[in-house]
């Protein structure tokens, strides 16, 4: 069997590259001889931190790439001006094939302008955007798209929205037939502004998604839904909402086996859907664990073959 080729930007996260590396360590463990990892940025410092650790370097490809491209840069000026940054390396190696998948928790705006420079979006594709996942009430997730890419939204975006959020819920979540809603003021499809009465209109006869009518937020994690459309400015209020929510009980010494599903350590990342290749991007403020996750959930977009997947399904429109 063909074994999966990750890139992890070593260089990219608040706590790079000591949790990056140690994160690298923990999937390499739990993915065993199903991947190989290629760890991409300053190659001394990747070594002396296996080395730390007693970690045999030979389990990994490592990559040197010496630049870092910092949160606080421009992303689009530091893409350009830092050729050799862990996240330019990382993308030239994705469009060389040389690796199937790249994932960071660096600069985000940095990780989109080289998506769409190197890899493209998909033919057909508006807006790619980025997703998330809010846990339900009974154990499944809701995908929540976009929540945070496109603050300003037109209602055929919104519309392919639900069409790369069903796929990704179908072939990467497990969910079956993925009941989409569009997040709204009222359940009622006359309610909203004129960006969700429009969009309303355009999906209730989708052919491309099953599309089960308005949600609104208090719903957000029950059991009716799989899939939340929304522009990428709401979404990411919800977004950080849910995370204030999570802190708060935290912090409240709150021990409940539900709420912990808030923990974005579990989860990791998202994927940027629409683009031509896999990319997925963490939480600045990402552990070892989270960035094992990140690895985890990039082995299975790349197994999933997602980019595929929507890319038959927007040539069929």
């Amino acid at each position: 069997m063909t074994k999966i080729r990750i890139g992890i930007d070593i260089m990219g996260g608040d706590f790079a590259p000591q949790a990056t590396t140690e994160g690298a360590i923990l999937a390499q463990k739990e993915l065993n001889n199903n991947v190989d990892l290629f760890l991409i940025g300053n190659e001394k410092v990747i070594l002396s931190i296996l080395k730390e650790k007693g970690i045999d370097c030979t389990l990994f490809n490592i990559i040197n790439a010496p630049d870092v491209i910092e949160m606080g840069d421009h992303p689009t000026k530091a893409f350009a001006k830092k050729p050799n940054s862990s996240i330019a390396v990382g993308f030239q190696l994705l469009k060389e094939g040389v690796i199937d998948g790249f994932t960071s928790a660096g600069n985000t705006g940095a990780m989109f302008v080289g998506g769409y420079m190197s890899v493209k979006p998909i033919a057909g594709v508006l807006r790619p955007c980025i997703s998330s996942v809010l846990p339900k009430e009974d154990g499944g997730v809701n995908v929540i798209l976009d929540v945070g890419a496109n603050a300003d939204c037109k209602p055929d975006v919104l519309y392919q929205f639900g069409i790369l959020g069903s796929l990704f819920a179908e072939y990467v979540c497990g969910i079956s037939n993925p009941k989409v809603g569009l997040l709204n003021i009222g359940e009622e499809e006359s309610k909203g502004n004129m960006l969700t009465t429009a969009t309303h209109e355009m999906m209730k006869d989708s052919s491309h998604f099953n599309f089960n009518g308005n949600i609104e937020s208090r719903d957000i994690f029950g059991n009716h839904f799989d899939v939340i459309v929304c522009d990428g400015f709401t979404g990411n209020v919800v977004l950080k909402e849910a995370e204030a929510f999570y802190t708060l009980i935290k912090r409240r010494k709150i021990e409940d086996e539900y709420f912990n599903r808030f923990n974005y350590e579990n989860y990791g990342g998202t994927p940027i859907l629409g683009l031509n290749k896999s990319v997925v991007i963490g939480h600045g403020i990402s552990t070892d664990i989270a960035i094992k996750n990140m690895i985890v959930l990039t082995a299975d977009v790349i197994e999933a073959d997602l980019p595929s997947k929507i890319k038959k399904t927007f040539n069929n429109e």
